[in-house]
């Protein structure tokens, strides 16, 4: 997410400011509640990453973010977990559920809470701009609170989050955000970094959600690399139901009509590079949702972008032309077959008519290899009706069942097509209809 991405990386060091007494006093009431969430490795026990989190009540189970336990939920070879207070004791955390979709993990850990953070059934209701206190150890600083303001639900991203007007550093993750009279409001996750101040909360009902579904299992799994696989198959079934649950808008690009999405979680641009000095034009147009499922810190998924190219030219011949077309669509790339985490671009290319327009196509596919079941896939496609002209379209979706790859693809391509005619003006038409006689 140049949107919101989970804070572990590239975070902005500034301090916080400096609590106010009411800031002071949530604290020194809670802090004995919070606590420190350390990745490290296995050998030497040395720190790997480190995130915040808080105890539920009198229990001895804590909320987090998945992103601060993905390492040793997903490779409990090589990581293990570790939890320190604000009193410097510390111990081994036990991982018993995860939500991958909210970047949520409940753990178990070796010590009991005061009762300050409850999750009640009956949840704080907030207001637009009431203040909020976010709890956390900001770049392994220290234990600290920073303030801001509630600033309604972000619906940009594909599962709600909060909006909270307030510093969210590095180390943060997984902390609670409170109202002034303590309940939980949500928890720490993410924060812009192209923007001041604007931070990002897990609705504290997910974190509800998770905590019952604990309460109800028998233990814990055991492998949670298949846990986060099945979450990620759910979430893809929604997303690719939720972007053809009505067909696609179509949108002119020179004598075509190509196929975009605008929603809320879907954003679209355009540009071109006209100039005066140029032989040829190229206009853009690119569709992307603008949030990802965090995964791992080298693995985001979810997600689904569109992107449209009209290439033409008045300056070419037809040979260049066809040159700088064809070099533009061979300058795609789809994948390494060096990627750990997913393998090489399986890929097939053919030349195919789609009403009456013919076209170029390669599809590729990648498989993920640990999370059976999901793919990437890339459809590419050149239009080849034209001698000065080059309609280069593409569709990517990430973190989908083979079933749905090639959905999308199909639909995509049924989607691109020429424009149609313009209506003839009435008094043409009359013309038109008069010499027929």
């Amino acid at each position: 997410m140049a949107a919101a991405a989970p804070d572990a990386a590239n975070a902005d060091a500034a301090p916080l400011p400096p609590p106010s007494s009411a800031a002071q006093h949530l604290y020194a009431a809670a802090k004995n509640d919070i606590l420190q969430v350390r990745s490290l490795l296995k050998s030497g026990r040395t720190q790997s990453s480190v995130g915040s989190g808080f105890l539920i009540g009198t229990s001895n189970l804590v909320v987090t973010n998945y992103h601060v336990v993905s390492q040793f939920a997903l490779d409990p070879d090589t990581y293990v977990g570790e939890w320190v207070d604000t009193g410097g004791q510390r111990g081994n955390v036990e991982l018993l559920a995860v939500d991958v979709l909210h970047d949520l993990a409940v753990l178990r850990v070796s010590r009991n809470g005061t009762g300050f953070f409850k999750m009640p059934d009956q949840l704080a209701r907030l207001t637009q701009g009431q203040y909020l206190y976010s709890m956390g150890n900001p770049l392994d600083l220290g234990f600290a609170i920073s303030e801001g303001a509630y600033n309604g639900v972000i619906t940009r991203s594909f599962y709600d989050q909060l909006m909270f007007t307030g510093p969210i550093n590095s180390g943060m993750s997984g902390g609670p955000s409170v109202t002034g009279d303590g309940s939980v409001a949500g928890v720490n996750v993410s924060k812009r970094l192209d923007g001041e101040l604007v931070s990002f909360l897990v609705p504290a009902r997910y974190a509800q959600d998770l905590l019952k579904k604990v309460e109800a299992q028998a233990k814990a799994p055991t492998d949670f690399t298949a846990v986060v696989a099945g979450q990620l198959l759910a979430h893809q079934t929604a997303m690719v139901n939720q972007l053809l649950s009505s067909p696609l808008s179509l949108k002119p690009m020179g004598p075509y009509q190509v196929p975009v999405r605008e929603s809320e979680q879907m954003r679209c641009w355009g540009r071109s590079n006209v100039k005066a000095d140029k032989p040829f034009t190229v206009d853009d147009a690119s569709c992307a949702m603008e949030s990802a499922i965090f995964v791992s810190g080298s693995l985001q998924t979810g997600q689904i972008a569109i992107r449209h190219q009209f290439l033409r030219s008045a300056g070419l011949d037809k040979l260049r032309f066809a040159q700088l077309a064809s070099a533009s669509f061979k300058n795609e790339h789809f994948g390494s077959n060096k990627d750990a985490r997913l393998t090489g671009p399986n890929c097939t290319e053919d030349f195919v008519k789609n009403k009456d327009l013919p076209l170029r196509a390669v599809l590729c596919v990648r498989a993920y290899r640990k999370f059976a079941g999901l793919y990437d896939f890339a459809l590419l496609t050149a239009s080849t009706d034209q001698g000065l002209m080059s309609l280069q379209s593409r569709i990517d979706a990430r973190g989908v069942s083979y079933e749905n790859g090639l959905r999308l693809a199909r639909v995509f391509l049924d989607s691109l097509s020429h424009a149609p005619a313009p209506a003839a003006a009435p008094a043409a038409a009359a013309a038109k209809k008069g010499g027929a006689k």
